[in-house]
């Protein structure tokens, strides 16, 4: 039976939106016929076909199912009709309402829900719900919340609204609640069309019926068009489906109702046994059902105006790029983050003990150190310390980036708003991070003993991670897995320590190095540290040699010969500033092409 949906308040009559492909085909490109320009991204003779003259429609107030065996094209129609697939891809036209689609606007007024669940799994399922409601409505929080209690109810989660999603190796929701969460995140802007790609997929048959039951409900009360993909649907799913289009090899063998693929089996002489429901069947004998023929250029203009005329066309004024301001985005955003740090419990429990500990035990070893090669030392392992310990959070945002890619795909904020949010709610968690590494070390090693040199030391110790910060999550953003990321940012902080001038000086470093001792990571806090202890005035007062009784080496000496002077002081704060901007801004261009980029590479 099919679960009650309480239908929207009448508003002079809901958007209904029709989905047709005409003559679609969908194929990759050989290697041999990329080398003619003239047929790039074009499906030819030479690519290897995955849907083929595929001519289909879905109805509003009715749900679609798509079916067939695996590698029939299941999942690439799905995508190509939620708008996730470049024009230049695939030939054939997709018409909405009888207007050719527009591909942006079209992801924004419709829900898509993958097969993969891309959620936050330390986030409980109202706040999830909840945040992505914020982010997708133009209303109040009242509102908002009034709609995530509405979803909650519909979607049966109301007994689970408390508790938190969870990871696939960890607690949380079972595996049909996490399906309706998904469901839900792109159901609260109440989309027309709701694309779902094997929303049953891992559940068990009362799951699976109740999340079928749920999707049938809502096309039947809220005229909504659904189209899903599914493998092998049990007998009580079938009889939830209005329309099934039967896929095998690229090609459509049938679309039409249970009903009409019974009676075209019966047609060509088969008995279909009582134990084995038509579709089934119908996937066994598939040869025997020969493939339809796609509609002339007459019936495609025919049947596009006579849906124009009953539906209407997308409206203008319902392109909406997105529901909340830009500063609007990052405050949302900046909550969501810091939720999810608070509750990331042993990660970043773990890199405050590890500061401190570091701290605690570095200064027990440098304890009241005054030979300036030590101190030295010190501050090259400090650095070391800071900037290689940061790839703990490569994971993290290895999984925020799917969800970004998602999110941003559908309209629900600007990618610069995620950079901005990012940045800003890690800073007071590294300030901590930094001062509880700054605070042990900088007096039991006995630096400079002034208060105003123990602030710039803890200010360029903050300074580092939040650069390191800023490295690692740039390259996230680039980086394909965890392995390649590890590997990659291991690497390069190995190099800039190497040209950072502690090993090598800058006049020994080969010309054609040379860029990367002004690359290095190390080289302006290295100086900084080197600036705060031994420049100024104290600096001149401090004998760091003897010979007898005449001091040949102090601190103002000992900068000079290291190239360094006091005025660099604040220079190399301002270039600390300048790389975090810098892999800021490079993360928001890897992102915004990677994100610019999904929809054209499904």
């Amino acid at each position: 039976m099919a679960l009650p949906v309480k239908a929207p308040p009448p508003d002079g009559g809901a958007a209904r939106y029709r989905i047709e492909t005409k003559s679609l085909s969908y194929g990759l490109v050989s290697s041999s016929s990329l080398l003619n320009w003239r047929h790039w991204y074009r499906v030819h003779a030479d690519s290897r076909s995955i849907l083929r003259n595929v001519n289909c429609e879905a109805r509003p107030g009715e749900v679609l199912a798509i079916v067939g065996p695996s590698g029939a094209g299941k999942t690439t129609l799905l995508s190509i009709l939620a708008g996730m697939a470049h024009p230049t891809r695939y030939s054939g036209e997709v018409l909405v309402n009888g207007r050719r689609m527009d591909a942006s606007h079209f992801r924004r007024l419709s829900g898509y829900v993958t097969q993969d669940d891309a959620l936050f799994p330390l986030l409980t399922v109202e706040e999830t719900l909840m945040y992505s409601a914020r982010l997708r409505l133009r209303a109040e929080y009242d509102v908002s919340a009034s709609r995530v209690k509405q979803l909650l109810k519909e979607l049966g989660l109301e007994h689970v609204a408390g508790s938190r999603v969870g990871s696939h190796g960890g607690r949380g929701i079972s595996g049909g609640e996490k399906r309706r969460v998904s469901i839900g995140v792109d159901l609260v802007h109440n989309p027309a069309i709701l694309l779902l790609d094997e929303p049953t997929s891992g559940l068990d048959s009362a799951s699976a019926l109740h999340i079928v039951s749920l999707l049938k409900s809502m096309a039947n009360v809220q005229g909504k068009t659904v189209v899903l993909t599914i493998h092998q649907p049990g007998f009580r799913i079938l009889e939830l489906f209005d329309q099934v289009l039967l896929l095998a090899g690229g090609t459509v063998r049938h679309h039409g109702s249970l009903e009409l693929l019974q009676k075209r089996l019966e047609a060509t002489g088969h008995c279909i046994p009582h134990h084995v429901n038509v579709l089934e069947y119908a996937m066994d004998t598939m040869t025997s059902l020969n493939v339809e023929n796609p509609m002339s250029s007459q019936e495609l203009i025919t049947s596009g105006a006579a849906t124009a005329r009953a539906y209407g066309s997308v409206a203008k004024e319902d392109q909406v790029l997105h529901a909340n301001s830009l500063f609007g985005e990052v405050v949302l955003l900046g909550r969501r983050f810091f939720a999810n740090i608070l509750r990331t419990n042993q990660l970043f429990a773990a890199k405050m003990i590890q500061s401190l500990v570091a701290g605690l035990g570095l200064g027990s070893i440098f304890m009241n150190v005054g030979d300036v090669q030590a101190r030295v030392g010190f501050f090259a392992f400090t650095l070391t310390f800071l900037l290689s310990s940061t790839t703990e959070g490569l994971p993290v945002f290895l999984q925020e980036r799917r969800i970004l890619m998602r999110e941003t795909s559908r309209g629900a904020y600007r990618v610069s708003s995620y950079v901005i949010a990012n940045a800003l709610v890690f800073l007071p968690f590294l300030l901590a991070v930094g001062l509880l590494y700054a605070v042990p070390v900088y007096w039991m090693v006995g630096l400079r003993g002034q208060m105003d040199g123990f602030l710039y030391f803890s200010l360029v110790v903050w300074l580092v991670v939040v650069m390191a910060n800023s490295f690692v999550v740039c390259f996230s953003a680039l980086v394909p897995n965890f392995i390649m990321g590890n590997s990659l940012i291991a690497g390069l902080i190995g190099s800039f320590f190497l040209f950072s001038g502690y090993f090598i000086t800058k006049d020994s470093i080969p010309r054609y190095w040379i860029f990367m001792h002004y690359l290095s990571l190390f080289k302006y806090p290295f100086e900084a540290f080197m600036v705060n202890e031994y420049g100024g005035e104290r600096g001149r007062e401090v004998c760091l040699r003897r010979a007898g009784e005449v001091c040949v080496l102090n601190g103002e000496m000992f900068l000079r010969q290291q190239g360094l002077e006091d005025s660099q002081r604040w220079t190399t704060l301002w270039m600390m500033l300048g790389f975090i901007c810098f892999y800021r801004l490079l993360c928001f261009g890897i992102l915004s092409y990677r994100c610019s980029r999904k929809a054209m590479t499904r």
